[in-house]
């Protein structure tokens, strides 16, 4: 019995420490766009940038966080801190955009904002009416696995960029890194808790870091002149 415990007690500090490990990596993900609103408030305009991947990112957080909670999933409660975290820095930057947007884009903004709440208050209310503990959890999963492959997705476009241009000018390293990080993290985090609606998600996100990683030491050294910086619009 002392093995077994011991084996099982190195095998929850090592699930701890992974989503530790995974919730200070998204901390860096999340903060990231801080410089871009610090230009909005300083200019007092969104100017081109656009408000969509915080929409999708606070959707995405907020079903992530549901799927997280004890009601849906005992025992993985690093999900729901490192979303709750996530969703509160996207309602930040949501709030800020708002405030500077021109009218049509505000009343858009707000529009969709409202069409977020809408759906997640769905989602809550059809899992727990619909469906009992034993199902609600993978009711909910799929739903989050479908968004964070969504939201995984997003580099496809740096990805291809950086293959056309030859160039890693719009792929910040460090960005590159912390995101392979926080899915390889996540990964351990599911294996570890044997929750695939965790682990695949993160093993996909995690084979896209390392895409960009490769990119970005492929291309690092191209001597090639700057380019303006075609991804205002997609900030």
């Amino acid at each position: 019995m002392s093995v077994v415990g011991g084996l099982y007690s190195i095998y929850s500090i090592c699930s701890f420490a992974a989503g530790i490990a995974g919730n200070l990596f998204a901390f860096v993900l999340f903060v990231s766009p801080i410089p871009t609103f610090r230009r909005i408030i300083r200019s007092k305009s969104t100017e081109q940038f656009s408000g969509l991947p915080y929409i999708y990112t606070l959707l995405n957080c907020l079903i992530c966080l549901w799927y997280g909670t004890p009601i849906v999933s005992p025992g993985i409660i690093l999900v729901f801190t490192v979303n709750s975290i996530g969703a509160v820095f996207q309602l930040v930057y949501i709030t800020i955009f708002i405030i500077h947007a021109e009218g049509s884009k505000k009343l858009k903004m707000l529009g969709l904002v409202l069409g977020v709440f809408a759906v997640f208050a769905a989602v809550v209310a059809i899992s727990l009416t619909l469906f009992e503990p034993s199902s609600r959890q993978t009711f909910v999963g799929y739903l989050s696995v479908f968004s964070l492959i969504c939201m995984f997705a997003s580099p496809l476009f740096i990805i291809n960029l950086v293959i056309k241009t030859k160039s890693v000018e719009y792929m910040p390293f460090y960005l590159s890194l912390a995101t392979f990080l926080m899915s390889l993290s996540f990964f351990a985090y599911g294996m570890c808790k044997n929750d695939p609606f965790i682990s695949v998600p993160n093993g996909i996100g995690g084979v896209l870091g390392v895409t960009q990683l490769v990119l970005y030491f492929r291309y690092s050294n191209s001597e090639e002149e700057p380019r303006a910086p075609l991804l205002d619009s997609y900030a």
